[in-house]
């Protein structure tokens, strides 16, 4: 009976400290998310040389709002296979007061195997904002680089977008974008805009997507290749 009466009191004792370190693990969500598209672009040029491309990541977010993740994807910049593959890394803070939401944070884009004197790697900050309409929703955004893909210097990137809910559970989305860059000649190509318009259906758990993307670049002129008008299927899973 002095056994039992210990460990009942034991048992009370650390009661709330069990039950304060659930409710802590409960205050995080931990998420991921695969997918295989017919390309891979990003801001409107081609980072798989139009090639299928594997992508996937890993979410945790805090019901404070804050959330860091990693995403990679295969790439080929058709520079002899420096660079395979692209890690991003990122953190930030999100919420939303009603219809409204913003969303503050960075985005490291790493490119392991690349030789170092070809500066692949580089981080931006971002800002975007976002409004809830009901019938459709807006955003606006801007990312920020203090030196760019390929040491090409300060960039900055903005952005619209426009979310409109359709018949049959089905989404259309547009998109438009405005690249600025510091050095175009490091680059590789001039200041441009790129825009897409999409349609998403969710099906047994599966995402489906259908875009049109393109930029107002010349090839091979203005871009040597990959900057051309695509249409991209995707399918993706959320769990």
């Amino acid at each position: 009976m002095k056994f039992l009466s210990k460990a009942l009191i034991l048992s009370a004792a650390l009661y709330p400290l069990i039950t304060a370190s659930a409710a802590q693990a409960n205050d995080f969500e931990l998420s991921g998310n695969v997918a295989l598209t017919t390309q891979y672009k990003f801001r409107g040029i081609t980072q798989s040389d139009e090639h299928a491309a594997l992508q996937g990541g890993f979410d945790v977010s805090h019901s404070s709002g804050l959330y860091a993740g990693v995403w990679g994807s295969n790439v080929d910049f058709n520079d002899s296979d420096e660079a395979s593959v692209e890690i991003d890394a990122y953190g930030g803070f999100f919420n939303s007061i009603d219809q409204f939401s913003y969303d503050v944070g960075f985005i490291y884009y790493a490119y392991p195997g690349a030789d170092s004197s070809l500066n692949y790697d580089f981080v931006e900050g971002s800002l975007a904002l976002g409004y809830d309409f009901g019938s459709f929703a807006t955003s606006a955004s801007v990312n920020y680089s203090p030196e760019y893909f390929g040491n090409s210097g300060h960039a900055e990137y903005y952005a619209l977008g426009l979310e409109i809910p359709m018949p049959y559970d089905v989404t259309l989305s547009g998109h438009l974008g405005y690249q600025n860059i510091e050095d175009n000649s490091a680059f590789g190509v001039p200041d441009y805009a790129d825009w897409s318009i999409g349609l998403g259906y969710s099906l047994y758990d599966f995402d489906l997507s259908l875009q049109y993307v393109d930029t107002d670049l010349d090839e091979p002129s203005e871009c040597a290749d990959g900057c051309r008008e695509s249409l991209i299927f995707s399918i993706s899973r959320s769990f």
